[in-house]
């Protein structure tokens, strides 16, 4: 039996503004939004059309705040979800780019604890985590 990853779901205070945030932040194409019959539960799927990955973003009006980790260390002291990663080809470039979209630092730019890899962690305007990661071969 074949098992792949098919997305990540974030949930967001405002789907219309994450929206536009994470399609022009990380060239993602929305799908048309949906809610969910008989509940308060609207989304959004989010895809980027070159590689195929997916974000599908949340939103219910009461949803409360969750975890909200300063770093990626904090982000694993506490169970359940602690961050996405992209692979990209250039973690400064990316980085500097999410940066100018919005984003906040948590992780400059620096090595990965893979030898031969760089790594770096962002947040979205809600705090979520991104990681960032190239694959280069040591």
């Amino acid at each position: 039996m074949m098992v792949r990853f098919d997305h990540v779901g974030i949930s967001v205070p405002d789907l219309e503004a994450a929206t536009a945030w994470y399609c022009a932040a990380l060239d993602l194409t929305a799908a048309p939004p949906f809610a969910v019959a008989g509940t308060d539960l609207r989304g959004v799927m989010l895809l980027h059309e070159e590689s195929g990955y997916r974000i599908e973003l949340l939103h219910r009006p009461d949803a409360g705040p969750g975890l909200a980790a300063g770093s990626a260390l904090e982000a694993v002291g506490t169970l359940g979800y602690g961050h996405m990663c992209l692979c990209v080809e250039e973690v400064q470039a990316e980085y500097d780019r999410l940066i100018a979209a919005g984003a906040t630092t948590r992780m400059t730019p620096s090595p990965a604890p893979r030898a031969g890899a760089t790594v770096s962690y962002v947040a979205d305007p809600w705090g979520n985590l991104i990681e960032l990661i190239d694959r280069k071969e040591a």
